[in-house]
């Protein structure tokens, strides 16, 4: 198992911001930068924690998405505004297959995703092979 907590203000810029424009009549994609800013981000605070051997079997990821505290929130509580889980994630899970935490992220078959308002912001994340 591998269990760790990244204090940080999370990107809220996530993967559904890819862009696209055509170019002699094909598309080419491309990331603008405040994705790739994210991506930055995300990929400098997990290097540390990536595993010597990448997991080669299923995998269980658990995250906890924490935004700082804004407005007449608390704690603890959840947070149900932008951005998308699932599109954060995505980032995420990207970021964690480039770096090596696993061979690809297809491993992953058990997801558990939330995100709420905390004092310390930031991402827990827990990865336990199944």
């Amino acid at each position: 198992m591998i269990e760790f907590f990244m204090p940080m203000i999370p990107p809220e810029t996530t993967h559904q911001q890819k862009q696209v424009h055509v170019v002699k009549g094909k598309p080419h994609f491309y990331e603008p930068d405040e994705l790739k800013a994210a991506r930055e981000k995300l990929m400098g605070n997990l290097a540390k924690f990536v595993p010597k051997k990448k997991i080669m079997g299923n995998v269980r990821l658990i995250v906890k998405w924490c935004f700082p505290i804004s407005a007449d929130h608390q704690d603890g509580e959840y947070k149900f505004t932008k951005p998308d889980l699932d599109n954060s994630n995505k980032l995420l899970q990207d970021c964690m297959t480039k770096l090596g935490f696993w061979k690809d992220d297809s491993y992953v078959v058990s997801l558990v995703i939330e995100k709420f308002w905390a004092k310390l912001p930031g991402i827990y994340i827990r990865i336990e092979e199944l």
